[in-house]
């Protein structure tokens, strides 16, 4: 979708669709909206005054305008109470609107700045979530549908209308922004929507391939040979039994200073999770395909980093295997030797994304990094602990947890922090080896962020668990049915205020 911003009046600019917001319990008209009213006959007064449009949040009315405006139809939309706006209802709000536009079958729309009129939201910020809130809501996967209706086809264009010259840069700004965050969301996605007979090992690494054409991108990957030689042996472990060999990524963006210590990520990427020889039950298996959430955030990360040309060293791994059983899967009771030299006694070979994480941590310490985060599909105990509306955080780093949750808020993707107490390794002690992958009922996602945390060395390290937010079973405003990629929007976030003075 193209995003344009250009100075314009409400009353004066043809369009498609005009977008209006309005306020939760408020029946005055903002004055800007007023000689628009009286264009229209006084329907917007009398839309209030009838209680067909109440403003409460992502409520929609559209009429047609027979001509009395240039825009063909006015949409009004619902922001709330005004003293409860967010960046995040913003960005609902527009999710909805791009709905509503597309049921209309129309192609394109153009709206004011929506929340400008709120202190302490900044028209860069209010542009951004605006244009994230359209490209997340107008998400759809077709790829595999041979029905070619015009529902399918995605929206065209907005146009975003200031009365200002001096709003057009930091509008701009916030397109730009706006539009990384949305497309990496959306192609994050794409990659978990499909199935795990397209989405291989291999195929991921095709996919970095493409990122790695972006400017001052790298790409490494390590085959099972090099893996064995270096003594990966949680992805080796993991992937041993699949048709498709398991693979290591390496994406390295260079946008910063020669020598500058690199933020590195790591992606839990497993494309299928069948639980392996501990196999999963039947009900909701399909939803495994989307077990590599995090690694298809990671790339979808480092691609919207080099297309913001970041002024950052950031580094990508993605340890990438395909967990199944069969005749030469990992058994409960197996002993592995990890990348780091420790040895593992594996219990349950369904607890496999923190045997390849292990070994990616473990690699991101060669990078001498300034922070390591990783972000996984981890624990069915982080869905009991938090629900669908929360993204599990822990970590050994003050000041780091801070600046992800702040980015937390500003993105919409809000995380919840852990206790990550030493006395939890106890539940993993193991009689024949230096630790267990399991840690029993209690505190599940506690126990299986300490397991990681044996693997980080001394850098500052944050994990995030996204098993409570990577699929949704309904169509919100913000987030499809399925794949939801929650988590590429915090992690762009994170970047992007790690480029201001105040993290710097």
């Amino acid at each position: 979708m193209n995003t344009t911003v250009k100075q314009g009046t409400l009353t004066g600019t043809p369009t498609e669709v005009l977008v209006i917001p309005g306020y939760e319990g408020e029946s005055a008209l903002n004055k800007a909206i007023h000689p628009l009213d009286r264009n229209l006959g006084g329907q917007l007064v009398e839309l209030r005054k009838t209680g067909e449009f109440q403003g409460k949040l992502n409520q929609c009315v559209l009429i047609h305008t027979r001509g009395a405006i240039p825009a063909k139809r006015l949409l009004l939309v619902g922001l709330g109470k005004r003293e409860e706006l967010t960046l995040d209802r913003v960005r609902q709000a527009m999710g909805t609107v791009a709905k509503r536009v597309c049921q209309a079958e129309v192609r394109s729309f153009s709206t004011t700045i929506l929340g400008l009129d709120q202190p302490g939201l900044s028209p860069d910020d209010l542009a951004q979530a605006m244009v994230d809130g359209v490209i997340l809501g107008d998400y759809r996967f077709s790829t595999y549908r041979t029905d070619s209706s015009n529902n399918n086809k995605p929206l065209n264009s907005m146009t975003i209308l200031v009365d200002k010259p001096s709003l057009l840069a930091n509008v701009k700004l916030g397109i730009q922004r706006g539009t990384a965050t949305g497309e990496a969301t959306c192609f994050a996605r794409d990659l978990c929507n499909h199935p795990a007979n397209v989405m291989t090992p291999s195929r991921v690494v095709e996919e970095a391939k493409k990122i790695s054409k972006e400017k001052k991108v790298r790409l490494t990957v390590l085959n099972p040979s090099k893996m064995k030689q270096l003594g990966m042996g949680g992805v080796l472990g993991v992937g041993q039994a699949s048709q498709h060999p398991p693979q290591f990524i390496i994406l390295e963006y260079q946008g910063g200073k020669k020598g500058e210590k690199p933020i590195v990520f790591v992606g839990k990427t497993v494309t299928f999770d069948s639980g392996g020889i501990s196999l999963k039950s039947a009900e909701n298996m399909d939803h495994m395909k989307a077990d590599m959430t995090g690694g298809a955030e990671v790339l979808a990360t480092v691609r919207a980093a080099a297309r913001l040309r970041l002024p950052l060293n950031i580094v990508g791994l993605l340890p990438v295997a395909e967990n199944m059983p069969g005749g030469k899967a990992t058994k409960p009771g197996d002993i592995l030797t990890m990348l780091s030299g420790k040895t593992v006694e594996v219990l349950n070979t369904d607890a496999e994304g923190r045997l390849i994480l292990a070994d990616g941590l473990a690699y991101a310490s060669r990078f001498k990094p300034a922070c390591v985060i990783d972000i996984a599909t981890l624990t069915g105990a982080c869905i009991v602990a938090l629900g669908q509306f929360a993204i599990g955080m822990l970590g050994n780093d003050e000041k780091l947890k801070d600046r992800f949750r702040q980015a937390g808020e500003c993105s919409g993707e809000r995380v919840w922090e852990m206790p990550l107490w030493d006395e939890y390794f106890e539940q993993l002690k193991s009689d024949v080896a230096d630790m267990r992958n399991i840690g029993g009922r209690g505190g599940g996602m506690i126990t299986a962020a300490m397991f990681l945390k044996q693997f980080v060395g001394k850098f500052p390290w944050v994990h995030i668990d996204i098993a409570s937010t990577d699929w949704s079973a309904t169509d919100r405003p913000c987030i499809s049915k399925g794949p939801t990629a929650i988590g590429t929007r915090l992690l762009i976030q994170f970047l992007l205020n790690s480029t201001k003075k105040s993290h710097t």
